[in-house]
């Protein structure tokens, strides 16, 4: 359970926007997306590395400039 501590004469909108980061990076939301269908070990391998190879050449035009 996540708790938000509000602070005295702090305005609602910035503790809503505090409690919606801290529970972003929970990853909560995330997995109840993965769980909902089921994806394939070779579709989640093929995507991590797609992503791998466009990281690197991100990685590799940074460097050449």
């Amino acid at each position: 359970m996540l708790i938000i501590p509000i602070k005295e004469g702090e305005n609602i909108d910035r503790a809503l926007k505090r409690f919606k980061r801290k529970f972003d990076k929970t990853g909560v939301k995330r997995q109840l997306q993965n769980r909902k269908q089921f994806t394939k070990p070779s579709v989640e391998r093929r995507a991590q590395i797609q992503k791998a190879q466009y990281i690197q050449g991100l990685r590799d035009a940074e460097d050449n400039i």
